[in-house]
C-alpha cells in the first residue's frame, strides 16, 4: 500500500515520463516534417523547372491547335495537337481494356477464388507482370501481333503493350482497397438478401471507389509518358494521325525524343517544344487525375 509520503515521488517519475514523451513526440514531429520538405524539393523544383522553361510554348494558341506538320526542326512555330490527341487515344483504349478486367480480377480474387488453384496462378502473374520492364512489354507485342500474327506496326499494338503495364497497378490497388472494406457491411446485405453479385456492385465497390480510381490514375500515370513502347511499336509523326490500326502516329513521349534527336539542348527551338512537351504531358496527367476525383466524389457512397 502505497503512503502520502510515497506520492511526490511517484508525481515526479509521472513527471519526468511525461516529459520524455512529449520530447519525443516533438522530436518524432520535427523527423517527419523534415522527410516530408526533402521528398518534396526535387518534386517542386522539377515542377517549377518544367513550368519555367515550357510555359512560353504551351501559351501559345497554337501549340493546341496545330501539329508540327511541314515544320522543320529550327523552324519555329507549330504545335503540339497531333501528339496530344495521339497519346490520348492509346492510353484510352488500354484503360477500356485495362480497367474492367483489372477490376474484375481484382474481385474474383478478394471475392470468390482467391485461395483456389486458379487465383493463386492468377496473383503470381501479377506479381511478375508487376516487375516487367515497359521494353519487355513492347518486344512481347512485337513478337506475337507484329512478328506472328503478320500485323502492321500501330497505335493499337502500343495500347497493348500499355495494357501489361496497367493492368498490375489497377489490379493491385483494387484488391487492397477492397480486402479493407468491412467485412460487417457484406453481412448486412447479405442478411437482408441481397444476392453476393449486386453486394459486390451496389454495396463494396462503391464503398471502395476513391481507392480503386487512385489505382486507376496511377496506372494512367505510368503508362502515358512511356517511351520504349513508341519507338518499337510504332513510329513518330509529326502529322495528325487519328487511325489506331495502321500508320505512324504522334504522342507527347514521342514528340520529346523526337526534339531530343533534332537537337534539342544545343539550338532553342527543339529545346522549347521539348521542355513544352513535358509540361503539356503533366497538365494532361493532372487534369485526368482532378477529373477522376470529381467523378469519383460524385458516385461515391453519401455518409449519413
Amino acid at each position: 500500500m502505497t503512503s502520502i509520503f510515497d506520492r511526490p515521488l511517484k508525481a515526479r517519475r509521472l513527471s519526468r515520463l511525461g516529459r520524455r514523451r512529449r520530447i519525443a513526440n516533438t522530436v518524432a514531429t520535427v523527423l517527419v516534417s523534415l522527410s516530408m520538405l526533402i521528398a518534396l524539393t526535387p518534386l517542386l523544383w522539377l515542377l517549377y523547372a518544367v513550368i519555367a522553361k515550357g510555359y512560353r510554348v504551351v501559351a501559345s494558341s497554337t501549340w493546341w491547335t496545330h501539329s508540327q506538320a511541314g515544320i522543320t526542326p529550327f523552324l519555329p512555330g507549330g504545335g503540339a495537337y497531333h501528339a496530344i490527341v495521339g497519346t490520348l487515344l492509346q492510353v484510352l483504349v488500354s484503360a477500356a481494356i485495362s480497367i474492367p478486367v483489372g477490376v474484375m480480377l481484382a474481385v474474383y480474387l478478394v471475392e470468390y477464388g482467391g485461395g483456389t488453384r486458379l487465383g493463386r496462378a492468377a496473383t503470381f502473374m501479377v506479381d511478375i507482370l508487376s516487375g516487367v520492364p515497359s521494353i519487355v512489354a513492347a518486344l512481347f507485342i512485337y513478337a506475337l501481333c507484329v512478328a506472328t500474327l503478320g500485323l502492321p506496326r500501330s497505335g493499337f499494338a502500343v495500347s497493348l503493350a500499355l495494357v501489361l503495364l496497367m493492368l498490375p497497378v489497377i489490379e493491385r490497388t483494387t484488391e487492397e482497397m477492397l480486402r479493407i472494406v468491412p467485412t460487417e457491411l457484406r453481412e448486412a446485405s447479405y442478411a437482408l438478401g441481397v444476392p453476393k453479385w449486386k453486394t459486390i456492385v451496389r454495396v463494396v465497390i462503391p464503398t471502395g471507389l476513391s481507392g480503386i480510381v487512385t489505382g486507376v490514375m496511377l496506372g494512367v500515370a505510368r503508362v502515358m509518358g512511356e517511351t520504349a513502347p513508341l519507338l518499337i511499336l510504332v513510329g513518330y509523326s509529326q502529322a495528325m494521325n487519328f487511325d489506331l490500326l495502321r500508320g505512324f502516329m504522334g504522342t507527347l513521349p514521342g514528340m520529346m525524343f523526337n526534339q531530343t534527336a533534332a537537337g534539342a539542348g544545343v539550338n532553342p527551338v527543339p529545346t522549347e517544344r521539348l521542355w513544352g512537351a513535358g509540361l503539356t504531358l503533366i497538365l494532361l496527367i493532372a487534369v485526368i487525375n482532378v477529373g477522376a476525383r470529381v467523378v469519383s466524389t460524385m458516385f461515391a457512397p453519401k455518409k449519413s
